[in-house]
């Protein structure tokens, strides 16, 4: 059993899951902690970092060259403050411009690039710098996880048989709650019985199916949203109208949507400040709120455990399960006091906006980081 590696354009290096050796076609290269790793392709992106120490048996194809790093020289922290410079980014991409076709950037190339290496104390400061930044927006960050661990205890004392009903092997159910014959259809239903008074979802939701044919206007850019677990939504890329195949999915602000195929590991969120062409995955299930909930409260409420537990015991389907808006929709909590909303809603925009204060900080920082490395500002003794 052997672990490949997924590199983001962020620099972050994540596991897939594991599989055989012989499975695979093709050799196979083994990777160490503190190893870069890079790919061909996408290292013009951002896709070039240092192996974790946390997975076991790491290895990667040739797309994806390995090097070891002498530590006695670099600090780890260093090396990867140099990748994700403008300055390094420019030169790799300096590497494919004007070439006709060629789209990887090749070892040979990468290791002729010149890079600024200053003593390791230096380094070292520069590192620390760096991590002061980081520090902050954690500590915002935890305030926010804080703030959703509230939430779900509160919920979860609401709620009669939480635990039992979600999560134990031993459950009773109503037969005439079942929407399906399944161990989650029956879960979902035992917990109908269970809190008899909750209310439904779908009576203060509404699906939103707008949708728009970008190739109306062929040579117009159109903002693309999309949604994962860390970020909630985003604004994934831009494309022009011409180049799109099929109807795309009108959004807008404090509207939801989801990824039907991973809402129940979080991939849903709330809809902020957006172009009024904002648009979305047709694939994806959007809707709004119609009453009893707080944009900002349910927003909250959808990164909770409990939420996300009730999203995987409503899901349907097969070997990959889906949570439709119809599921999402039969989905049943308490009734929730409007004081008790406003009371986690205005925490967690004062959270947030320490959040977005951090960030600017450190978006700073990394301005001021990068004229350390390049040698063009003192370096600040932290």
């Amino acid at each position: 059993m052997v672990t490949l590696l997924t590199i983001r354009f962020d620099g972050s290096i994540e596991p897939r899951e594991p599989v055989r050796i012989k499975g695979i076609k093709g050799r196979l290269f083994r990777a160490y902690p503190g190893d870069v790793v890079f790919s061909k392709i996408d290292v013009r992106n951002g896709a070039i970092g240092l192996a974790p120490d946390d997975i076991d048996c790491m290895c990667v194809t040739s797309e994806f060259p390995v090097y070891s790093v002498d530590f006695q020289k670099t600090d780890p922290g260093y090396v990867k403050l140099l990748f994700r410079t403008v300055a390094f980014k420019k030169l790799l991409n300096s590497m494919i411009s004007g070439a006709s076709g060629r789209k990887r950037i090749q070892p040979t190339q990468l290791e002729e690039v010149k890079v600024p290496i200053p003593p390791l104390p230096i380094q070292q400061e520069i590192v620390a710098h760096w991590d002061a930044a980081q520090r902050e927006r954690a500590a915002a960050v935890t305030a926010l996880s804080a703030l959703v661990s509230e939430l779900y205890s509160w919920l979860a004392k609401q709620t009669t048989g939480f635990g039992q009903l979600t999560r134990s092997k031993v459950f009773l159910a109503n037969y005439e709650n079942i929407q399906q014959w399944d161990v989650k259809a029956g879960r979902a239903a035992a917990f109908i019985t269970a809190n008899p008074d909750f209310i439904r979802l779908g009576d203060y939701t509404e699906e939103c199916t707008e949708t728009v044919r970008p190739w109306d206007e062929p040579e117009k850019e159109w903002p693309i949203y999309g949604v994962n677990n860390k970020e909630g939504v985003f604004l994934s890329s831009r494309q022009v109208g011409k180049d799109f195949n099929a109807p795309y999915k009108k959004i807008e602000k404090d509207w939801f949507f989801h990824n039907p195929t991973r809402a129940n590991v979080g991939s849903l969120g709330i809809v902020p400040e957006v172009p009024t062409d904002a648009i979305t995955s047709p694939e994806y299930q959007v809707w709004r709120l119609k009453g009893s909930f707080r944009p900002d409260f349910m927003a909250l409420m959808l990164r909770t455990d409990y939420f996300l537990a009730l999203v995987d015991i409503n899901r349907v389907g097969g070997v990959k399960q889906r949570m439709y808006y119809t599921n999402l929709a039969e989905i049943r909590l308490p009734e929730i006091p409007t004081e008790v909303q406003k009371n986690f809603a205005d925490r967690r925009q004062e959270i947030l906006a320490n959040i977005t204060a951090a960030n600017e900080k450190l978006a700073k920082r990394k301005k001021n980081i990068e004229k350390m490395i390049l040698g063009t500002r003192p370096v600040e003794v932290h």
